[in-house]
């Protein structure tokens, strides 16, 4: 196995693949107002296809995959993916993005299968705001999930908030004082993905947020829990559980970037918040033996990450919304 790296030397060990644009949520940061069209089901990749990309990337030295949507537990089958990438030689992390919705009834099977850790988006603790945040009524569900995928043994389950100004920053103190029950909490600075162009009213800085735990004690840095994103984590005195801040705005993290993304459509974008795509679907589907061009293609992207993006010029990508690719 030999690693690659960018031309900015920053050495991609990271795949992130969207399973599938679906979701059964409807989070207002996430998923415009009218919905988005549907990729057809034709267009959407195989686990077959999705599990040889993943091959000739744990050949370049990719290993860990983290699976996402749209909501990755929706799409039927999930076992099978979680267990063909799990096997494939030279992955040794395999971890999963979820709403939590469906997770009671699937963490048992997705940890027999090899799946290592799950992060869960949860922003708010109010039934109420849930509904109004998602569009439904499962904040129960999202709960039993967390506690069935923490009896399956997927450890550390990272508990995601989305902070919103006026509509759920005043529960932060809330979710930090989880960290003192053994959870990890991640809170995540909003990107203007929804409303293009530029910086939502409701954007939050994590410098504020910090702030606003101050009553809480010292934030005492530490170490972070197993995984491999780019988040600051600190502890609470007694916590046993962790608060983690993730500023892809105020304090972006590009300079570090270790990742590719693989949306569900068969597209490798080298950066989150930029819209160049390269297609993989195509050689997928029209080589016998796709390996080699796959590869190719791969290095491709790779060489095209850029050194960093421009959220705060105001440009964002227009292609697709967070819901397509998958966070």
């Amino acid at each position: 196995m030999s690693g690659v790296s960018d031309s900015f030397q920053r050495p991609i060990s990271y795949l992130r693949v969207s399973v599938t644009d679906r979701c059964n949520l409807r989070c207002v940061y996430c998923m415009p107002a009218g919905g988005v069209p549907l990729v057809p089901r034709a267009d959407i990749l195989s686990y077959e296809e999705i599990a040889t990309v993943v091959r000739v990337a744990a050949g370049m030295g990719i290993a860990k995959v983290r699976l996402s949507g749209g909501e990755p537990l929706a799409r039927e089958g999930l076992v099978g993916l979680v267990e063909m990438v799990s096997r494939i030689e030279g992955i040794d992390d395999v971890a999963l993005t979820t709403n939590g919705v469906l997770l009671r009834e699937q963490a048992a099977g997705l940890a027999a299968a090899g799946l290592r850790r799950v992060n869960v988006s949860l922003d708010s603790l109010k039934t109420e705001r849930f509904r109004q945040i998602t569009g439904y009524d499962a904040l129960r569900d999202v709960l039993d999930g967390i506690e069935e995928a923490r009896r399956a043994g997927l450890a550390p389950i990272k508990v995601n908030m989305v902070v919103m100004r006026g509509v759920n920053d005043d529960e932060v103190v809330d979710f930090a004082l989880l960290s003192r029950q053994g959870w990890h909490i991640r809170f995540i600075e909003l990107m203007p993905l929804v409303e293009e162009g530029r910086k939502p009213t409701e954007f939050v800085p994590a410098s504020e947020i910090r702030q606003s735990l101050s009553s809480l004690g010292e934030l005492a840095p530490c170490d972070a829990p197993l995984g491999n994103g780019p988040a600051s984590y600190f502890q609470l005195p007694g916590a046993g559980g962790t608060v983690g801040f993730i500023t892809p705005v105020s304090e972006h993290f590009c300079f570090k970037c270790n990742r590719l993304r693989l949306s569900a459509d068969g597209k490798l974008l080298p950066c989150l918040l930029a819209d160049d795509e390269i297609d993989l679907r195509q050689v997928l589907r029209r080589e016998a033996s796709p390996q080699d061009e796959i590869r190719k293609l791969i290095l491709k992207a790779v060489a095209a990450k850029p050194q960093g993006h421009r959220v705060e010029q105001g440009v964002v990508p227009r292609k697709r919304t967070m819901t397509q690719v998958g966070g």
